[in-house]
């Protein structure tokens, strides 16, 4: 009887253990589906976004070439009112865990087209607060996070470079404003900017390559 409860106890514990090792695994997530992202965007983004994500109206994002990370993080946001706008809630609230891997990695999958900046007068300012901030506003260089050719760090920062100067430009203000609420950090930083950094600034990053 002993010998018995013994054996028990012993299964027991290598179940228990089998079970911790089970769960320490990380789990696994299925590799994106670009044709199923392809078939979704078309399907969802393409009105917005244009079909590849490129050079669509100057008051929606270009998608192309996006890191897919961040993508996703503004999907998830936007579906759980964090981010908020109606229409991009509507659309999001659509999409499953895999169908926003499947997107991001279609859009993230093209490559970025050049943009350029429009306003020569305010090319140097602009120039100048990315590459070096305000100092006395407490406003960091952009490059620092952003990357001096804007190309953003995958998994933290988003990709600057030849985006829509009109979109930048809403951005900025919507953290200032307080309407964007998704970064303490660009909420912290765009406090500082006046309307005509923003503007210098939008114009310089649409610019960069």
């Amino acid at each position: 009887m002993k010998r018995l409860i013994n054996l028990f106890a012993v299964a027991s514990v290598a179940a228990t253990l089998s079970t911790a090792a089970l769960a320490a695994e990380p789990v696994k997530t299925a590799k994106p589906d670009l044709a199923a992202g392809e078939a979704k965007a078309t399907q969802v983004c393409v009105a917005c976004h244009a079909v590849d994500g490129s050079r669509g109206a100057p008051s929606f994002p270009i998608l192309q070439g996006q890191h897919p990370e961040y993508l996703v993080k503004q999907l998830v946001e936007f579906k759980s009112g964090k981010r908020k706008n109606a229409v991009m809630l509507g659309f999001a609230s659509n999409l499953s865990d895999a169908d926003m891997r499947n997107v991001a990695a279609f859009y993230a999958s093209k490559k970025a087209k050049d943009g350029f900046a429009t306003n020569k007068d305010t090319v140097a300012l602009g120039e100048k607060i990315f590459r070096g901030g305000i100092a006395g506003k407490s406003v960091p260089a952009c490059a620092g996070c952003h990357s001096p050719n804007g190309a953003g760090i995958p998994a933290q920062y988003p990709r600057l470079n030849g985006q829509h100067s009109d979109y930048t430009k809403a951005q900025l203000t919507a953290f200032r404003q307080g309407d964007r609420t998704n970064s303490a950090q660009m909420t912290s930083i765009s406090a500082n900017l006046s309307d005509k950094e923003i503007a210098a600034l939008s114009d310089y990053i649409a610019g960069l390559r």
